[in-house]
């Protein structure tokens, strides 16, 4: 290896060069500075050729120094915008970007490679040619300001922001969202109290002609949260973060709540729209690096239905500022007119729908949404929810409709922070899978709301909450974001590129765990998929604030009173009567035994096929985790022990959830059949289930505090030692049931039923004689409206894979993209005998602006039924074909 002059590196860029001499790319040479510095290299920027030590080379693809290097070298570079390439050699780096974006990317890429790596000078000389380009234009981050007294104390540290914003730029998310006013779910809710940015205007500007404060605000806060939201917008810009200013709720006074902390004067409802129109274009004038705004519409935000009114005088605002300011609208209940108000502004347009309702399910979109989503006619709250509640109730928790192909708005999918917000997480197959769908349907991308996203939600913090630990070896300086690094790393970066290299995240794992590296990486990889897969599979609540099935509050298999979840489970609101959030692709419980006892399922997943994925999936990550502990270097390093305590969990929950399921589904058959069996059975599952809570217990107990707090009723905090009563509870009335059933207590007279059902029930398989062929189909590239296409699927018909007695018969399931619409199923027809099925989806269906999403569900003469292309090992592959229109 080459030794230069004191390990010293010259930057070289032309002020000519707009990409390379802008302010983004002057940022990166400096953070790139500061990492060598710190492994004891220089880095200098120097003009002229006469240079001695390691040449770094900055150039803007536009550029004729760039054009000459292609010429000599080639150019793989990806023609779109942030993409870069980075070629080395012994003496000279070329990092070439296609615009400020790219190269802050392709600079930060050898930041991080320095970092991390053994021999730095190796690290940027041995690179040979490594290049990016984005898969979505944008990707972006949620950072929630929940609490006054957990988020002040990140909100106003500088120090935070600049180590947090390099973190998200390292990592190419290019969008900052700071959500203000999300601290309540509505804004007549009778519990406000801590309402800190709830009205966001009044807390950052005092707009000229009116008068209007907060009344208990400090002297000189206003002015402070100003100059922390100028530092914050200002410091995004410089590393190529677009930054996003969440607005989500309008509402100056909860009507409902007499104790809130925080009271608005001089806003009425006579003024009301006006001061909004006007305090919004004088923030955006006094905060010029604000990008853009992210607005709660619907009556959740505090103006009652139909608001058009209100907001189309609202957004004058915007076309006040000055400058082109993008708008998000939060599209649940956003109808044609709503559309129509934002657009008129002339502004940018983005509408940013949920992607699984409040929760985070598997990398696909809903194959189909739950019957309780569809529009309805009439809602109780008229005066407030006319919209959303109605003929808009299906764009409360998916893309519902926005998707056609003559949209005016871009569409931005945003992962919502339910299903997972304590517990490490980071698997490349799902953060792939969420890269891949990010541009479903010419979708612009994807949003995720951070881990501990929603903390301390409705008056429910307490100071220092944002730190989770109790045991102090693991605690993490309060803010706690660092846990998260691998997280962020593999989230940005295969968001940016589906297919990034491994050394992209496994330079970090290497760097932290060395001989353990590759099983920590494979154990929480499969520890990840466990909730996504429990959450798409079966919900028992949309609603974040009612299902937290990382410390999930039980759900009674026997029905024992009231639920909190009562509301959003058909009745009778057991945890058999739970619904897929994917009805498409997932059977639930009851429905699964309904179908199963009259032979007639279908080809969705069963609840005990996802007990089988999910108990792997533990077992894999404990195999994987017991491995990395037999190697690594120190088992009590803080970093291991948090990886280790989480991925225990993870694994520990997947193990209930797998016996929960079998039991479930072992109860609802005892219900139907009157086999006690089957009850005992459940029983047997059920006690199994609760060991493996008991081991949750275990793993966290004194690691974590005992209060970890996402809102103020009882199951949106506490620990999972507080969760273990209620199985309990739930395990003894299935004994008492079985008591009863034994003695004829309760009349149950048993009714007949096939031993054979009973077994395979018992055994955990729907379904014994699985003669499942090879299927091999191509997608049509398009269709032309009003055309019809022909699909065609090839089967295997081999002797080996498929029993002669076992025919195939297949059906063609299809949908537009416009998630109210049922699918249409046509059956498929055998051409000849060489396994060729075809079916046509008639002109009369294509001839509509949305894409086409189509099924194949195949059934065979030995009772067996299953949907293809179907969910793969990883769960991160989308199982369901699109076809777009063609252009």
């Amino acid at each position: 290896m080459k030794n230069y002059d004191s390990i010293k590196m010259n930057a070289v860029r032309a002020a000519e060069d707009a990409a390379a001499s802008s302010e983004q790319a002057s940022w990166a040479l400096s953070h790139l500075a500061e990492v060598l510095e710190k492994r004891s290299m220089a880095l200098t920027e120097i003009q002229g050729e006469d240079l001695k030590g390691l040449r770094l080379n900055v150039i803007g693809a536009s550029f004729i120094t760039a054009q000459e290097f292609f010429q000599v070298n080639g150019n793989p570079l990806a023609n779109s915008p942030e993409s870069f390439i980075i070629r080395s050699k012994p003496d000279e780096v070329n990092v070439i970007g296609t615009d400020a974006r790219g190269l802050v990317y392709g600079l930060l890429e050898l930041a991080d490679r320095v970092q991390y790596s053994e021999d730095p000078v190796a690290a940027l000389t041995e690179i040979g040619s490594y290049s990016g380009g984005p898969a979505n234009p944008i990707r972006s981050i949620s950072r929630s300001f929940c609490s006054e007294i957990e988020d002040k104390p990140w909100f106003y540290d500088k120090s935070f922001w600049e180590a947090y914003l390099t973190e998200l730029a390292t990592h190419r998310f290019n969008r900052l969202h700071l959500t203000l006013g999300i601290s309540y779910d509505y804004g007549h809710d009778p519990n406000v109290r801590d309402n800190y940015f709830g009205f966001v205007y009044p807390y950052f500007v005092s707009v000229p002609g009116y008068e209007v404060r907060v009344k208990e605000l400090a002297e000189g806060e206003r002015e402070h949260n100003l100059e922390m939201l100028r530092f914050i917008s200002r410091e995004a810009k410089r590393r190529g973060i677009h930054f996003q200013l969440g607005m989500w709720n309008h509402a100056y006074k909860m009507a409902d709540s007499p104790d809130e902390l925080h009271t608005i004067e001089g806003v009425d409802a006579a003024n009301h729209a006006v001061y909004c129109r006007d305090a919004l274009g004088f923030l955006l004038k006094s905060c010029p690096d604000i990008d853009g705004v992210t607005i709660r519409t619907h009556y959740e935000g505090g103006i009652p239905e139909p608001s058009h009114v209100f907001w189309s005088e609202v957004m004058k605002g915007l076309t006040a500022c000055g400058r082109t300011v993008e708008i998000d609208m939060h599209p649940k209940g956003v109808d044609a007119q709503m559309l129509e108000v934002a657009l008129d502004t002339g502004m940018p347009v983005i509408v940013s729908p949920k992607f699984w309702a409040e929760h985070m399910g598997l990398p696909y979109h809903q194959a189909a949404i739950r019957t309780r989503e569809l529009p309805v006619a009439t809602t109780e709250r008229a005066d407030l929810m006319s919209v959303t509640q109605t003929y808009r109730r299906f764009t409360r928790y998916g893309y519902a409709d926005y998707l056609n192909e003559n949209r005016k708005t871009g569409v931005l999918h945003r992962i919502w922070p339910g299903t997972q917000r304590v517990l490490l997480w980071g698997d490349p197959a799902i953060a792939a899978g969420y890269g891949r769908s990010g541009s479903f349907c010419g979708s612009l991308g994807v949003e995720l709301c951070e881990p501990m996203s929603f903390k301390a939600r409705k008056t429910s913090g307490t100071p220092g909450g944002r730190e989770l630990y109790k045991d102090e070896a693991l605690q993490t300086g309060g803010h706690g974001w660092k846990k998260y690094l691998y997280t962020y790393r593999v989230w940005g970066r295969l968001m940016y590129n589906p297919n990034a290299d491994s050394g992209e995240w496994r330079r970090y794992l290497q760097h932290k765990f060395q001989a353990a590296a590759a099983d920590c990486e494979q154990a929480l990889a499969h520890a990840s998929r466990i909730l996504p897969l429990i959450t798409t599979a079966h919900l028992p609540s949309a609603s974040n604030n009612y299902f937290w099935p990382e410390m999930y509050n039980n759900l009674a298999i026997v029905r024992n009173g009231p639920s909190e979840t009562d509301f959003d489970t058909p009745e009778p609101h057991t945890f058999g009567a739970v619904s897929p959030l994917d009805t498409g692709i997932f059977y639930g419980i009851n429905e699964y035994v309904e179908d199963f006892l009259q032979s007639k399922l279908r080809g969705k997943v069963s609840p005990l096929e996802v007990a089988d994925r999910v108990e792997a999936l533990a077992e894999a990550a404990d195999r994987h985790l017991a491995s990395a502990a037999s190697v690594t270097r120190d088992a009590a390093d803080a970093d291991f022990r948090r990886w280790s305590v989480d991925i225990a969990v993870q694994a520990g929950l997947g193990h209930f959830f797998a016996h929960k399921l079998r039991a479930g589904v072992s109860y609802a058959l005892f219900e139907r059949t009157g086999n006690t069996e089957l009850l005992e059975h459940a029983i047997s599952s059920y006690h199994t289930a609760k060991a493996a809570w008991e081991q949750i217990i275990l793993a966290t107990k004194d690691v974590y505090r005992d209060d970890i707090t996402f809102g103020y009723k009882p199951f949106m905090k506490g620990h999972w030692a507080d969760r273990l009563a209620a199985i309990e509870e739930d395990i003894q009335a299935m004994e008492q049931v079985h008591r009863n059933a034994i003695s004829n207590d309760d009349g149950i007279s048993p009714r007949p039923y096939e031993e054979s059902a009973s077994a395979r029930a018992l055994t955990g398989k729907a379904a014994v004689n699985r003669y499942r062929p090879a299927l091999t189909h191509e997608s049509p590239e398009s269709f032309r409206r009003g055309e019809p296409v022909q699909v065609k699927v090839n089967v295997s018909i081999s002797e080996t894979v498929i029993a002669p007695e076992a025919g195939t018969h297949i059906a063609l399931l299809y949908r537009h993209t416009n998630q109210s619409e049922a699918y249409q199923s046509v059956p498929m027809l055998q051409s000849d005998v060489s396994g060729i099925y075809t079916a046509v989806i008639p002109g009369n269906y294509t001839d509509s602006p949305y894409p086409i999403v189509y099924i194949f569900e195949l059934r065979n003469d030995a009772g067996d039924t299953w949907l293809a292309p179907g969910l793969e090992a990883e769960l991160s592959n989308q199982p369901y074909y699109v076809l777009r229109e063609q252009v």
